[in-house]
This record gives C-alpha cells, sequence and structure tokens, in this order.
C-alpha cells in the first residue's frame, strides 16, 4: 500500500522538540524506569501496569464511516460505525495533547515480514513503555529501509487522554477509531497495549484480502522438510504449546498472510499469555522474557524483582512482549511456503468431540466461520457449567470484512494447495468438564504429529453420526477408544444427549450468516437428527 500525505496537524507534532525519534531498546528502557513507568525486573525485563484496563475494550472500537469503505464493512457490534466529524474533533483534540508532553515517542516499522506485501508503519506513543512495545511487537527497519520509510498506516495512542461522552460522541472515556481514509488508528484512554497490536491486525485484515491475500488469525510453523502447518485456536485451546515443537522452526505465533507464494508472519514479535507461566510448560516463553522484553500486569517482588507468574491480583491477561528472535528455532525472516496442514483447535468442555477428525472443504468452511470453543465454569460470573462460544473464523473482534470474504478465500486456498485440514479437540473426554479429565497433552502431541507427517490424509476412518466428522480409527501412540468419544464415555445415552445439545448450538449459531452457501451448512455441519 502506497503512504498517504501527513495531516497539517501530524506533520507539526512531528517536527516538534518534544519528539523521541526511533528509539533503540536501551534508551527505551532507561526512558521507561527514568519516568518510572514501570520497573526492571530480575530477568531484565520491564514490568508495566494498565490501570483500569487489563484487556481489550471491544465496546469502544469504531470505524469511521467514510465512503471508500462504506459498503465494504460488516458493520455491527464488532465495527460499530462513527462519523468523520468526531473522528475529526478527536484527532484534533489528540494531537494537541500530545504537543503539550514533555516526550512523545514514535516508531517507524513493518506489518508483514514479505517485503512484497508489507505495511509501512508508524506508532506514536505517549508512553516510552508503549513504544519500547511498539519496537518488540512490529517488525523492525534495517537502517537503510529506515531512511525510505513512509508510512502508510499511523497509530496515535494517548491513553491520558480521555474522552466525554456527551461532548465526543463516544460511549465511554475510551475510544480505538480506525479511518481508513486517514490511514490513522486512534486510541485514547486505555493504558492496555494490546489495542496497539490488535489495531495493526485489524488494518492487515482488510488491507491483505483486498490485495488477494487471506489473513489469518494463527500461529505457523515448518519442518524440516519445508512442510508448513497453520494452528487455528482461541484462547485456551494450545495454540501456542502445539506450535511450539522442538522439531519444527516457528514461523509465528499469532498473525499471518496467505499470499500466492505461501505464508508470512504479520509481526516482528510475541505477545504471549504468562499467567503461570513456568520453564517446565513453555520454555520457549520463559527464555524469552529478557532485556528489552515488556511485561505487562504481572505483579513482582520489590525485593527479588522475581516476576510471580502465578500470581492473578490485577488480571488472568498477564502478558510478555519480546521479538521473536529472542526464541531459538525460529524462520527469519518469518516467510515460509504453502501450507501442508491446517489444524484447528478447540477445547470442547462438553466432551463429545473427537479428539481429532479430518475434515472436508466444506466442514473446514463451516468449522472455519463457527470458531468453536467453550468457557468453563468459574471463569466469568454467572458462568456455573460448560457454555459454547464462538468466534468467527476464530478471530471476529478484528474482522472488518464480512466472514464469508475470510471463508471463501480459506476454501479456495485448500482446494488450490490439497490442504490437510484436521479439527482437534484439546478439551474434554470421558464426560464434561467436571465428570470427565482433560485430552492428555500426550494424546494430543501424538495425533497431531501424526497428521503433519501425513499419516492421517488416507487413514481408515470411521463417520461421527451426530458432527458427521471422520474420525481416524488408529493413531499411533493413541488408544483406539479415545478416538471416539462415545466410547470414552460411561453412559452412552448422556453422551448422545450432550453431543445433540452442542450440535445444536453449532446449528443457532450459524443461522447468523446470511450470505454463506447452503451446502456449506449442508455439508460441513452436524446433522438435524
Amino acid at each position: 500500500m502506497n503512504s498517504v500525505s501527513i495531516p497539517n496537524e501530524l506533520s507539526t507534532l512531528l517536527q516538534g522538540q518534544n519528539i523521541q525519534m526511533q528509539l533503540s531498546v536501551p534508551q527505551l528502557v532507561e526512558k521507561v524506569l527514568n519516568k518510572q513507568e514501570g520497573v526492571l525486573t530480575a530477568t531484565g525485563a520491564i514490568c508495566a501496569t494498565t490501570g483500569k484496563y487489563t484487556g481489550r475494550s471491544p465496546k469502544d472500537k469504531y470505524i469511521v464511516e467514510e465512503a471508500s469503505v462504506k459498503d465494504k464493512i460488516d458493520w455491527g457490534p464488532v465495527n460499530q460505525p462513527i462519523s468523520e466529524e468526531i473522528f475529526s474533533s478527536l484527532y484534533t483534540k489528540v494531537i494537541d495533547h500530545l504537543k503539550d508532553k514533555e516526550e512523545v515517542y514514535v516508531f517507524k516499522g513493518f506489518a508483514g515480514a514479505d517485503t512484497k506485501h508489507r505495511l509501512p508503519i508508524q506508532v506514536i506513543n505517549e508512553y516510552a513503555w508503549h513504544n519500547l512495545f511498539a519496537h518488540q511487537l512490529f517488525i523492525r527497519p534495517s537502517e537503510e529501509e529506515l531512511l525510505e520509510h513512509e508510512a502508510a498506516f499511523t497509530v496515535i495512542s494517548a491513553p491520558d487522554f480521555k474522552a466525554d461522552p456527551a461532548i465526543d460522541g463516544t460511549q465511554s472515556e475510551t475510544f480505538i477509531i480506525v479511518s481508513f481514509e486517514r490511514r490513522t488508528i486512534l486510541i485514547g484512554g486505555t493504558e492496555y497495549a494490546g489495542e496497539i497490536k490488535k489495531s495493526i491486525f485489524s488494518i492487515m485484515n482488510y488491507v491483505l484480502p483486498e490485495n488477494g491475500i487471506l489473513s489469518m488469525h494463527c500461529s505457523a510453523n515448518v519442518g524440516t522438510e519445508g512442510d508448513v502447518a497453520l494452528f487455528f485456536g482461541l484462547s485456551g485451546t494450545g495454540k501456542t504449546t502445539l506450535s511450539a515443537d522442538p522439531n519444527r522452526r516457528l514461523i509465528g505465533d499469532d498473525e499471518h498472510g496467505w499470499s500466492s507464494t505461501g505464508v508470512f508472519n504479520v509481526e516482528g514479535g510475541c505477545y504471549a499469555k504468562c499467567i503461570g507461566l513456568t520453564r517446565e510448560k513453555e520454555p520457549q516463553i520463559f527464555d524469552a522474557i529478557r532485556f528489552g522484553s515488556v511485561l505487562e500486569n504481572v505483579i513482582v517482588n520489590q525485593e527479588s524483582r522475581l516476576p510471580d507468574y502465578d500470581d492473578n491480583t490485577l488480571t488472568e491477561n498477564t502478558r510478555a512482549a519480546y521479538p521473536l528472535q529472542a526464541v531459538d528455532n525460529i524462520v527469519d525472516p518469518s516467510v515460509a511456503g504453502h501450507p501442508n496442514t491446517i489444524i484447528f483447535l478447540t477445547a470442547d468442555a462438553f466432551g463429545v468431540l473427537p479428539p481429532i477428525s479430518k475434515l472436508s472443504k466444506e466442514q473446514a468452511m463451516y468449522h472455519f466461520l463457527s470458531g468453536y470453543t467453550s468457557k468453563l465454569a468459574g471463569t466469568e460470573r454467572g458462568i456455573t457449567s460448560p457454555q459454547a462460544t464462538f468466534s468467527t473464523c476464530f478471530g471476529s473482534p478484528f474482522l472488518p470484512l464480512p466472514a464469508m470474504r475470510y471463508a471463501q478465500m480459506l476454501g479456495e486456498k485448500i482446494s488450490e494447495h490439497n490442504a490437510n485440514v484436521f479439527l482437534v479437540n484439546t478439551g474434554w473426554t470421558g464426560g464434561e468438564y467436571g465428570t470427565g479429565s482433560r485430552m492428555k497433552l500426550a494424546y494430543t502431541r501424538a495425533m497431531v504429529q501424526s497428521a503433519l507427517i501425513g499419516e492421517l490424509n488416507h487413514a481408515e476412518t470411521a463417520k461421527d453420526e451426530i458432527f458427521g466428522l471422520e474420525i481416524p480409527l488408529h493413531v499411533p501412540g493413541v488408544p483406539d477408544d479415545v478416538l471416539q468419544p462415545v466410547k470414552t464415555w460411561a453412559d452412552p445415552e448422556a453422551y448422545a444427549e450432550k453431543a445433540k445439545e452442542l450440535a445444536a448450538q453449532f446449528r443457532a449459531n450459524f443461522k447468523k450468516f446470511t450470505d454463506v452457501p447452503a451446502e456449506i451448512e449442508e455439508k460441513g455441519g452436524p446433522s438435524e437428527a
């Protein structure tokens, strides 16, 4: 995407005496500590807290209703429209707010590791630690690239500027507003750094499909033979754990594009959850948290300065941001060929989905559109039993275009490159949550490994009568009975009742898609019986 002329207000701001342009990691760490924005931990990482907001604010996210995008955006609760007048007014107020600051920090870099499809971006921050976060999460330019860098999109983040809903036309003090015509993302009223990362992902979810590239919320790795695998899944399904394979190199852990030449990482870093983190469970993440990394809302011992990853006093959503280069065994640059294997991960707390099943193209599109996993009892107030949750394309909060646009592209890619697609249930077996048990990680790893090396591509299967899924009868390292959920339940009738209950929720959720070809639901979804 080509750059655009810089508005006068922004040009004036960037020429100000308070601008700190493209500071190095040590310089930013010094700024963070001098301004007491965070503390230095025993690992060498900076730890900052985000105050009132410890996660994203989806109800405060807007897209400016502009002529060039009005007929393309999937308007609704995720993509709320806001007027050009409101955006312009807030834009001027935020720029004026930053002009009065002692220092403002600017990072120039890229989104997209494939140089043919990358987006030049700049991130303007009120906080030094937010600029350090951007430095570690996005792709850092070489000195030569920096000389020619012209931003196609700008993120302006001013957490200390709070909107007045009565005057500014927002729903709260917080706002995340995207203007595609102004090529600007305006963030105010929240200190949560994840808004910066995800706002650029939302932009890429518009820009890439418009250029014929599928954008994906998934992790990716590559084997010794150059075979590429994608892992889609919502939080808690094992996406990070299963893509971190010592025998495969990591392409990226969260955001990717799939072009005519293969896949590429959108980012230059990782933003990993670290609640309960240990070196034994997640050695790659644990060892990546070093000098220059950013910890978010992690409790730190004031004397030893050791992070306590088990302490959820501030939030369960504790995070660590670090560059990809802090991880061993990566692909650098983060570009690879076309995927051979695609894995959809779900943590089914009803205990009725098979631990692994092979999907047809229609089933792949159906389950991609569904984006199913389950919330557990106790995770939210009022939830006393497992609840099905659906996130379109495994990333609905970040999709500005209609869901079918992404699903259609995925279906075309699967057909063109003969990719094998599997649905893997990392959730419960032998009964639902509270009765059954969590699927053994060793079994899941064995199933994923068999899928990756092609052992299941032509394996003998049995058809699940309720969900229509093809279940392999044998997987090395996994007991045969484990593969078929009904055989793990003490009461087959109870299994059937619970399976039909979940199938009905799948069908009810799918009714929201009004532009999906009938054959996807007919051939891809559970039966009505």
